[in-house]
């Protein structure tokens, strides 16, 4: 009961918040190692997969553990990397870098080009023959505690008004409470950061850092078409200080998936992700690759880029965070999935092992022990500095220096001349003055190529009910105007890659104020991240809302 409300309860041996790639993965290898575990697994998104973008290459490194006849279930791993490329861009040409002088880790030979959406989707089916429970459509709105303990969470919340006052047609949801409860919600999840502070889990961590990914799917013609081949870029249209790049993949059905991603630790204020990535697809090397194509679907999303340094105390009592929402991404493969899958894998087995010992509820320390000994660990640890020194040294010599850096701790067990390098300031932190950098103009889209917010937020099917309380909140209402819009240019109507936020005047140009558009929110969270303030704080709308991604 919380808030005065009275809710009925279920009760699960484990309940698994998230179904991406980690939760089902856990929510499998709970019920391969006993049956009579029970496991609910609940997803915000209308459907599973429906929230989930990435680029996506995966490595089948977890999958093959996972099942090892996944080839013969089905899996849809459509595509197997065929041809790798990585170009460093200027602003009418490129330079191609020898494949051969890549870490062996920054290789794709071996992997497969693929849908992640589609691939959680077959994930689910998996786990639902298995006996897993899975609920779409249903939010963790809040947890709940036993004391001390992560007891559960609450769901299934519908129908308070605008104010949050309850409506005429009220729904309280119920709580899901297990012995043990997974947060699998991906990057900067709301549950997450508030069990991150109430057990101090990132204390004594570098600051997480993260980037924000643009995707496009389109669909080619035969003759541009190259199933398997993979491509990544640096440079151009970003400038030596902004980290950021590319990806290009062919995969399945004539798809090109094309992606952008803007490290969120970019100084200049006036910076638009969205429009970076607009202004790329003209450049002469990547326009050929979508040469009478259709873009079919459009997707947005914060990357975690923080690394080993920021990985978090991952278990708290009763419960453990898996996936993004530890920061398992490894930066320079630009892949997660694989590690949260067997993050998940992991926390499972931890798991099986304390209730079949009658323990519920307590610190799965088991759990990061087994961390500590896989390959997760081992992988996260030999890349360590590629994100600071890009970050401290610029894109060109800080990336040239991070690549030789991981040849070295590739050769030598993790050993790096540099030790382990730190991150310094948060991403917010990172934001400059408006004063100091001058405003970027960008090109108007001519709607070949290039386009704008409000017909690519149309491709991702995203839909808020209006009359719900904004899920995107202010701590004070009047800093967007008072304090970002005069020191930073408030650069939330910039960074947003949905036109979610707007600084609206009267006709005669004066007396600005702040609107914010969450009916267009595709659930990136950059918001949350990158304010300068640290003002906006993002939490679930009501479940089934936000985007709907197709084959993303």
């Amino acid at each position: 009961m919380s808030e005065g409300v009275q809710r009925e309860s279920m009760e699960y041996d484990v309940v698994v918040v998230g179904a991406g790639p980690s939760g089902l993965a856990a929510a499998i290898r709970l019920k391969q190692i006993d049956p009579e575990i029970t496991v609910a697994v609940i997803e915000k998104g209308a459907e599973v997969g429906a929230h989930i973008l990435s680029g996506a290459v995966i490595d089948p490194i977890a999958i093959d553990e996972l099942f090892p006849d996944w080839k013969e279930r089905g899996a849809p791993l459509e595509t197997a990397v065929t041809e790798d490329r990585f170009l460093l861009l200027g602003a009418q040409g490129s330079l191609a870098a020898p494949m051969w002088a890549m870490p062996a880790m920054m290789q794709n030979h071996g992997n497969y080009i693929a849908s992640l959406g589609n691939l959680c989707r077959w994930l689910a089916g998996q786990a639902e023959a298995l006996g897993v429970e899975i609920y779409p459509g249903m939010a963790a709105s809040q947890p709940v505690f036993e004391g001390e303990r992560l007891a559960g969470v609450v769901v299934g919340e519908f129908g308070r008004n605008k104010d949050g006052t309850p409506g005429p047609n009220y729904e309280p949801g119920m709580e899901l409470r297990g012995k043990y409860v997974f947060i699998g919600e991906g990057v900067r999840g709301s549950l997450a950061k508030v069990l991150k502070a109430k057990y101090g889990l990132s204390a004594g961590r570098e600051p997480e850092k993260y980037g924000i990914g643009l995707k496009e799917l389109w669909q080619v013609p035969d003759e541009v078409f190259r199933p398997g081949l993979v491509v990544h870029t640096l440079g151009w249209p970003l400038d030596n200080q902004t980290g950021g790049g590319s990806f290009m993949y062919h995969f399945g059905d004539h798809y090109v998936a094309i992606g952008f991603v803007v490290h969120l630790n970019y100084k200049n204020p006036w910076l638009s992700p969205f429009d970076e990535f607009q202004r790329f697809k003209h450049h002469p090397d990547v326009a050929p690759h979508l040469a009478g194509g259709k873009r079919i679907a459009y997707g947005a999303r914060a990357i975690s880029e923080g690394g080993f340094q920021s990985i978090p105390q991952m278990y708290f009592p009763g419960g453990v965070l898996l996936g993004d929402s530890a920061g398992l991404l490894n930066v320079p493969r630009i892949k997660g999935s694989h590690n949260a899958m067997k993050s998940g894998m992991l926390a499972a087995e931890a798991a099986a092992a304390a209730i079949r010992a009658g323990r519920a509820g307590d610190e799965l320390t088991e759990y990061k022990q087994a961390f500590e000994r896989s390959w997760i660990r081992k992988e996260l640890h030999t890349v360590r500095n590629f994100k600071p020194l890009w970050s401290k040294l610029g894109t060109m010599p800080g990336g040239a220096i991070a690549v030789a850096d991981l040849h070295v701790a590739s050769l030598l067990g993790g050993f790096s001349p540099f030790g382990t390098l730190k991150h310094g300031k948060t991403d917010a932190e990172a934001t400059g003055h408006a004063k100091d950098y001058q405003p970027i103009v960008y090109p108007k889209p001519d709607g070949v190529l290039s386009f704008d917010k409000l017909s690519s937020v149309f491709l991702s099917n995203t839909n808020h009910d209006e009359n719900q309380p904004a899920h995107l909140k202010l701590k004070d209402p009047a800093i967007p105007i008072e304090v970002n819009l005069p020191e930073y240019g408030e650069p939330a109507r910039l960074y947003c890659p949905a036109g979610v936020y707007e600084v609206l005047y009267d006709d005669d140009g004066k007396n600005p104020r702040f609107q914010i558009n969450f009916q267009n929110c595709v659930h990136c969270k950059t918001c949350d991240i990158k304010d300068p303030s640290q003002n906006i704080d993002w939490t679930t709308p009501q479940g089934g809302d936000g985007p709907n991604y197709p084959n993303m």
